[in-house]
């Protein structure tokens, strides 16, 4: 079974929306409202919590339609298994409150999410992988993760599990006082 890896253009849109509505979030229907747009938001401005399925889906296709929302789908067999949030850390306003003088050179990757029946296959590495390559063609120069230090369950590893990164060659740049590690690797 081939893996393609696609990025998030408008014309994907509908995959990138039947996977958040069906396979993505099956075995943890609470993240379902998410849409991928926690990072996106200033939670200075907003309070998270209070933002429902349909403002947080509406926003998606807004920033998906504005080419302001960027990341990757895989496919296997034709049908969407995996999604990864990877774009110019500028875009996502809740790095607002952490100034960065690297920001402007920085790519986040932020969020992975694979259908259950297809984790520990590959997917995430081939989305990690295309995320890369794609943050570098958009001239970034730092690839930047934030996996949780440590994480129980899959659902708790939607940041990406800390050994993906490690095997591709993150380093530890800083620890957070919310349990998360700040990752980096170059892309030049």
């Amino acid at each position: 079974m081939t893996i393609e890896i696609r990025p998030l253009t408008p014309d994907r849109q509908a995959d990138f929306l039947g996977f958040f509505e069906g396979d993505a979030f099956a075995d943890n229907p609470k993240w379902s409202s998410c849409y991928c747009q926690c990072l996106y938001v200033d939670h200075n401005r907003v309070d998270w919590a209070a933002r429902t399925a349909a403002e947080n889906r509406a926003q998606a296709c807004e920033r998906i339609g504005a080419r302001r929302m960027q990341g990757y789908l895989a496919y296997r067999d034709g049908r969407v298994v995996g999604w990864c949030n990877a774009a110019p850390r500028d875009l996502m306003d809740s790095f607002a409150d952490e100034p960065d003088p690297d920001s402007a050179r920085i790519g986040a990757i932020t969020c992975f999410v694979v259908a259950k029946a297809h984790r520990r296959t590959g997917i995430a590495k081939a989305l990690l992988e295309a995320a890369c390559a794609g943050l570098r063609a958009q001239g970034l120069e730092i690839a930047e993760a934030m996996p949780k230090a440590e994480a129980g369950t899959d659902a708790q590893n939607h940041f990406g599990p800390r050994s993906l990164f490690e095997a591709a060659g993150f380093a530890t740049h800083r620890h957070t006082d919310d349990g998360l590690v700040i990752m980096r690797r170059r892309l030049s």
